[in-house]
């Protein structure tokens, strides 16, 4: 038997606890960033461009991004 078993007193280690957590689908879309944030400024600029709409990437991420919201309908 190894130390660790010697410690253990021979027994074996109890089984781990798994518990069951339920996210509600509201809750999945409060926690995981939308696909917008994590795409860089090119793949943005080339996202809007799908669109129909040209993006100046000299603006802020999120100012792209804001811009991209208001052409897909306001999110």
């Amino acid at each position: 038997m190894s130390r660790f078993g010697d410690l253990l007193g021979g027994k074996s280690a109890p089984e781990p606890v798994v518990e069951e957590v339920l996210i509600t689908p509201e809750e999945e879309v409060l926690t995981e960033a939308s696909p917008l944030e994590e795409m860089n400024k090119r793949e943005l600029e080339e996202y809007g461009r799908t669109m129909g709409i040209e993006l100046d990437r000299r603006r802020s991420k999120e100012t792209l991004i804001e811009e991209l919201r208001e052409a897909e309908g306001g999110e």
